[in-house]
């Protein structure tokens, strides 16, 4: 019988087994439990939090304690759309062949691309509003944009990272249920380097306890390794306020996926939570509001050798600014997404049609979309809410649709439109003659000459015939006079 690795092994077999998080899992039995009472909060449930936390062996948990029928896919499983239709749909509209209700397990959603997985978040969606057993998914980081559709689905429940002592406490239990002889510094080496990532730490004394059948101290540093690892927003911003030292700020800034200047944002949104003496609180203020400067001067210059700058003056220099209240760096408070950066999220769509009216302008009188955004289109709106006809005009000139109108004029934006279309089709009509005229013209100018010289004569013929025609109607009116002179 192959060996089950101790991960597997020790994982958590009911709810109260999992190491912390008790308000992750109170919100979660609350959420189960409606599942099970006929009328669920929220058809499915996001778990957010750190790496090795518990967000999966809770879902684990969770399946065997109230008897459901577990159905995992991790983000290899479901980048496709069909994957999801195919697996996922099926387990979330039927019962399984006990008659167990299931459990359906999206693993790290976050980790799905924006762009190349696009069908799986939406069919992701779908099944979510068409499911009829619970929906559990987990992500590192729930707040990223991608998944703002899934997060509005879904019920939040948050995990912390979990600590120092919470990860010894395991170790230790591992250790006596394996019968392994095991150093108290070398535990204590293993859980400071796990950094709260209990799966890891678990990986760690396996293997040294696998490879030299004792856990001391002098193994474990010659054979363990620091990770790499991403944290995210929030502790991020924790790590740069409680830093003690430069080194330890500028560390924590490399530690994110977020961009220099979302993470600015951050820090900005959140400093004045955390400091709360007004001289401490002005010199981090004066350390960011340089650090803006150094960002004005990249974005206008292209000078990325200023970088570092900046993000020294807003890392460093704002954990180092904490002076006159030293505890205030170890208060806890709930770190609050950036208000700046949602704003962008709403208006985006504003942002984009203004860039699109800007270029169209631009084109047509030869100028940058900045140059049209800064001195033309107030003078356009002006002309869009007080002179409707000359609006139109433009509206069709410019060949603007009804969104663009709508962004200049949300008021007139129906009239707006539909005199636009009256010209528009006034337009086409009389364009559509003078092309006819045209055409005509162009088919007898590439006539062959002799056949000119044949419709000319034709044409003469004729003329001479209509003439003598009219010649004897005269003399046929004018009686025996005129039939004499003949």
């Amino acid at each position: 019988m192959p060996r089950l690795p101790w991960v597997i092994k020790y994982r958590p077999k009911r709810v109260d087994d999992v190491v912390n998080q008790n308000e992750a899992k109170a919100v979660t039995l609350k959420w189960i439990k409606s599942w099970v009472a006929g009328n669920p909060i929220k058809k499915a449930a996001l778990f957010n939090g750190p790496p090795g936390c518990g967000k999966t062996s809770l879902v684990e948990a969770l399946a065997n304690e109230f008897g459901y029928e577990l159905v995992e896919m991790n983000a290899s499983d479901y980048r496709r759309a069909t994957d999801i239709e195919r697996i996922a749909k099926v387990a979330a509209t039927q019962r399984g062949l006990t008659g167990r209700g299931k459990l359906i397990l999206l693993d790290e959603v976050d980790g799905l691309s924006r762009l190349a997985d696009e069908g799986a978040i939406q069919a992701i969606l779908d099944l979510i509003k068409i499911t009829k057993n619970p929906v559990v998914m987990t992500a590192n980081n729930a707040w990223e944009q991608k998944l703002k559709p899934i997060r509005d689905a879904s019920l939040i429940v948050n995990f912390r990272r979990l600590t120092k002592t919470d990860v010894k406490r395991v170790l230790r239990r591992i250790c006596e249920l394996e019968g392994i002889l095991c150093e108290e510094d070398a535990i204590n080496f293993i859980a400071e380097r796990a950094e709260g990532d209990l799966r890891s730490a678990i990986n760690d004394l396996e293997a040294v306890a696998e490879g030299f059948g004792k856990v001391t101290l002098k193994v474990c540093k010659a054979v363990l390794r620091y990770r790499d690892r991403v944290y995210a927003p929030y502790e991020v911003v924790r790590k740069i306020f409680i830093s003690k030292y430069a080194w330890q700020a500028r560390q924590a800034a490399s530690q994110t996926d977020l961009s220099p200047d979302e993470l600015m944002q951050w820090i900005n949104e959140n400093l004045p939570l955390q400091i709360t003496d007004p001289e401490d609180l002005w010199r981090a203020y004066e350390k960011l509001s340089r650090a803006d400067v150094f960002f004005g001067r990249i974005v206008r210059s292209g000078s990325w050798d200023l970088l570092p700058y900046a993000i020294e003056l807003m890392t460093a220099g704002v954990a180092l600014s904490i002076i006159n209240d030293p505890r205030a760096r170890y208060k806890w408070i709930r770190y609050q997404f950036p208000q700046k950066i949602l704003l962008m999220s709403r208006t985006k769509e504003m942002r984009q049609l203004r860039e699109r009216i800007a270029e169209n302008i631009g084109r047509r009188i030869l100028a940058s979309k900045r140059k049209v955004k800064n001195d033309v289109l107030p003078y356009v709106k002006i002309i869009f809410d007080r002179n409707l006809e000359y609006a139109a005009r433009l509206a069709a000139g410019l060949n603007l649709d009804e969104h663009m109108i709508k962004y200049l004029s949300p008021q007139n934006a129906a009239v707006i439109s539909k005199m636009a279309a009256e010209i528009w089709e006034e337009t086409a009509k009389e364009a559509l003659k003078k092309h006819t005229e045209s055409a005509r013209k162009a088919e007898e100018d590439i006539k062959p000459p002799e056949k000119r010289h044949e419709t000319e004569i034709s044409s003469n013929t004729a003329e001479k015939k209509t003439r003598k025609r009219r010649k004897k109607k005269e003399v046929k009116g004018k009686g025996l006079d005129a039939f004499f002179k003949k």
